[in-house]
């Protein structure tokens, strides 16, 4: 009954977190949600898989948002001057979109524990609400880290699903490998968007 209930807590900070996330611009709170998102999907996906496992997707989760936050940080602070506020333009209507992804979710989840039994209702509804919502970050916004941090969330949530019904070690291992690199390349991404001020004064 405890677990249960934890895991249902844990499915109501996914959505918390993956809402934040959509109407917050502010990277920093965006990277600190992105980093509780993790420990809540720790918890669904140790329903089925060993706390080992588990636990090596929190650490590789949280050497992402590590990587990204370094890099962010180290980016010039005029960066910081020029962007809008924290809450972006049409909040209400992303808002919106999630409460739309949550009524989705609740109507799919019941379906799919009927067709897959055993995987559990706290773990389906995470699984697709992070699905989700990794799909209307990636449909509403074009910045770099915002995209990835829209696809880790995408990313996350299939990696739930599938431990419930695979529980292999070496496709939990590939699943991190895709998480490491996805940070490593929006690491990349920000550094290369990013002139050099040599070069703008050259141009």
């Amino acid at each position: 009954m405890i677990i249960e209930i934890v895991s249902w807590a844990a499915v109501g900070l996914i959505l918390v977190t993956s809402t934040v996330m959509l109407i917050i611009h502010d990277w920093r709170i965006n990277l600190g949600a992105l980093a509780l998102q993790y420990v809540a999907a720790f918890w669904l996906v140790t329903r089925h898989l060993p706390f080992v496992m588990g636990s090596t997707k929190l650490i590789t989760g949280w050497m992402v948002v590590a990587a990204l936050g370094m890099t962010r940080l180290s980016l010039s602070s005029e960066e910081d001057d020029t962007e809008p506020s924290s809450l972006l333009r049409g909040g209400w209507f992303r808002i919106i979109l999630m409460c739309i992804v949550a009524l989705v979710t609740a109507g799919v989840t019941t379906r799919i524990e009927a067709i897959i039994p055993g995987l559990g209702l706290p773990v389906i509804a995470g699984g697709i609400l992070l699905i989700g919502a990794g799909v209307v970050h990636l449909g509403v916004t074009s910045e770099i880290l915002r995209v990835i941090i829209g696809l880790l969330t995408l990313l996350t949530g299939f990696e739930i699903l599938y431990a419930a019904v695979e529980s292999s070690t070496l496709v939990a291992g590939l699943l991190s490998v895709i998480s490491l690199g996805l940070g490593l390349a929006g690491s990349y991404l920000l550094l290369a968007g990013t002139s050099p001020p040599e070069l703008e004064n050259e141009l």
